[in-house]
């Protein structure tokens, strides 16, 4: 596949890499990387790196013009060329892709698109940047440096903080803030109405959701993510918070610092979730539970109870043909007779 002209916007110097990224330099200051990519697809003019010792053999193999590997690596990298020698290659990994988007990124130019609907009792900051079709009502604020993108909304009295880059069609709903150094990506939602009806004579009365959003500082939100807004007091999502693609995070839930939410998990509402939790893909959260600081949720794994001892918790039911995964669902739900019966079984045998 032909590159494209993007691939050849950003190059560095090798000691100017290991200098930025605090690495121990193996090989010649001047020599110039001009892309990253994966051991079995660099090239002379690329770095890579090595974090996972399962892919020790490719590290041979590798066309690499430089990688990144730890101390523990660093004479079978020597071996075959220039290397980097950091503490955590994977981090040092992920800091260098922050250095390569910074470089090839092209600066935001300060401005309100002639197209934009902006309150004039809005706030946007002189150096924020507002996109073409993007509408921001009365009391808004914009801090310095944002990013509103094309056909975004941001309600009345919401806020964005300063750095914050909103993707082209995300919505702020009023009365929704988020923190400084955000990352929203397209089609998410804050701040729509959380799922709250109350019964009566056969149908759903609906309750009006009367709080807000809180999202904190260095918050990552993918794509067509959806954070409800509170019912009475806010939904909040504390500082360093990442959320994947289609996560649903319903009314009145709150995260705590720097917990991740892989693509499809969903958490129910008045949820508390801790500090440092991790979920992954498709894993859920009943409603009114907590879990505490440091409890990991496995795959599709819900919790229907609250967690009060850090740990990784699954709850799996082993994928079979359809035939077997019956009879096994049939036996499943005979376990608690199948218990008395061995244990009436046992007590005849010990008499």
């Amino acid at each position: 596949m032909p590159r494209v002209a993007s691939d050849l916007v950003t190059s560095f110097a090798l000691g100017e890499l290991a200098e930025r990224l605090d690495a121990e330099l193996i090989g010649d200051p001047a020599q110039r990387v001009h892309r990253i990519a994966s051991l079995d697809t660099a090239d002379a003019e690329a770095i890579s790196f090595l974090s996972n010792p399962r892919y020790l053999p490719a590290l041979a193999t590798s066309k690499a013009g430089c990688v990144i590997v730890s101390s523990s690596h660093r004479d079978a990298a020597a071996l075959r060329g220039a290397a980097l020698i950091a503490a955590d290659p994977y981090l040092c990994f992920a800091r260098l892709t922050q250095l390569w988007v910074s470089r090839g990124r092209e600066a935001t130019v300060p401005q309100v698109h002639p197209s934009a609907v902006v309150h004039p009792e809005a706030q946007v900051a002189a150096t924020a940047s507002v996109g073409a079709l993007a509408v921001i009502e009365a009391g808004a604020v914009i801090a310095e440096g944002a990013v509103i993108g094309a056909q975004c909304f941001i309600g009345s009295g919401a806020s964005v903080g300063a750095q914050t880059r909103l993707s082209a069609q995300v919505v702020l709903g009023a009365g929704c803030h988020i923190g400084a150094r955000g990352i929203v990506h397209s089609g998410v939602v804050i701040g729509a109405d959380g799922f709250g009806f109350a019964p009566h004579g056969g149908r759903w009365e609906k309750i009006e959701q009367l709080g807000g959003v809180r999202i904190g500082d260095d918050v990552e939100i993918g794509a067509n993510t959806c954070i409800d807004r509170g019912a009475l007091e806010d939904t909040v999502i504390e500082d360093g918070v990442k959320l994947d693609n289609l996560v649903q995070i319903a009314h009145n839930v709150h995260i705590g610092a720097h917990s991740a939410l892989a693509g499809t998990a969903a958490v129910s509402g008045s949820t508390r979730i801790g500090a440092h939790c991790t979920m992954a893909g498709g894993a859920g959260v009943v409603g009114h539970v907590t879990l505490a600081d440091h409890v990991h949720l496995g795959a599709r794994s819900v919790a229907t109870h609250s967690i009060h001892k850090p740990g990784l918790y699954t709850g799996l039911f082993p994928i079979d043909d359809n035939a077997s995964w019956e009879k096994n669902a049939a036996t499943l739900r005979q376990l608690h007779r199948l218990r008395e019966r061995i244990r009436a079984l046992e007590k005849n045998k010990e008499t």
